[in-house]
């Protein structure tokens, strides 16, 4: 959910974004309502909806009223009057960091500042950072592949003018971890992204088999591969890219395509020969 949230924020096929500094003010302010919008989707059978749209506070769980708060900063969370004395589920997450967390806390007199802003919100007081009970605290989150890399890779992978070359150093420059839909969006910015890697005669599986790419997808074969090549398996949405070159007969994590055994090639491993093409397959195998 923080995942999506985040990328639904950054729009990354519309606007090639991927940080939060990236973002203006009031999106980073629209974050905690497209959260609460998502946790309610998600846990549709556990969260129910509050009486009626006047209603200040946003679930109702197991008959309790619940307000549901963020912050990308712990304990920035602000709470208005009209949450006081109840439970509040208090959510953080740092994309940079790569870690989310989820409590549960009552805004009780105890636990809350006795000051305010001019809009009567305060927060909690150390006493009620203390008192939350964290179901997740520091949770690892889905990764942002374009921002764990370096600025001089960033740069190369966006440096060419077209979303079909941008998607070939994607490939090329990001091997041997599993690259997401939309990390994908966001590099190509064009409607039919995922085209942009099929073995089409100028596609990135095309134009990469040349240097010993190859770049497995979500389908079965493709993971079997990956898996076989001791490689990350791609999942839903999905792709790993890796060279590979021709392997010996006492090499580990082999496989076998087009009649031959292959092996990942080492970083600075020169490659002599086109990588072999992958199974041909449809979406549902």
């Amino acid at each position: 959910m923080f995942r999506k949230t985040f990328d639904v924020l950054y729009d990354g096929q519309h606007t090639g974004r991927y940080r939060w500094d990236q973002l203006m003010k009031t999106e980073k302010t629209h974050y905690g309502s497209l959260f609460e919008i998502n946790l309610r989707r998600a846990f549709n059978d556990v969260i129910d909806d509050v009486p009626d749209e006047d209603y200040p506070l946003d679930y109702r769980v197991c008959g309790h009223d619940i307000d549901c708060k963020f912050s990308q900063k712990l304990n920035g969370w602000m709470l208005p009057p009209e949450c006081f004395g109840h439970l509040l589920l208090v959510a953080t997450a740092n994309d940079e960091q790569g870690v989310w967390s989820l409590g549960i806390v009552r805004a009780s007199d105890s636990n809350r500042r006795l000051t305010s802003n001019r809009d009567k919100k305060t927060q909690l007081n150390p006493r009620g950072v203390l008192q939350i009970r964290w179901l997740f605290k520091n949770s690892p989150l889905l990764p942002n592949v374009l921002l764990s890399l370096d600025d001089d890779t960033v740069q190369k992978i966006l440096e060419p003018k077209g979303g079909q070359g941008r998607i070939i150093e994607l490939c090329r420059l990001v091997t041997g971890r599993r690259i997401g839909r939309n990390t994908i969006a966001t590099v190509a910015q064009q409607d039919d992204y995922m085209a942009r890697l099929r073995d089409n005669g100028h596609g990135a599986r095309t134009v990469l088999r040349d240097e010993g790419y190859l770049i497995a997808g979500e389908y079965k074969a493709h993971r079997e591969i990956a898996r076989k090549l001791g490689q990350p398996e791609p999942q839903a949405g999905e792709i790993v890219s890796f060279r590979v070159v021709p392997a010996a007969d006492d090499d580990s994590n082999t496989v076998e395509l087009e009649g031959r055994r292959w092996r990942v090639a080492r970083p600075d491993e020169p490659v002599t020969e086109p990588a072999p093409k992958l199974p041909t397959t449809k979406k549902s195998e």
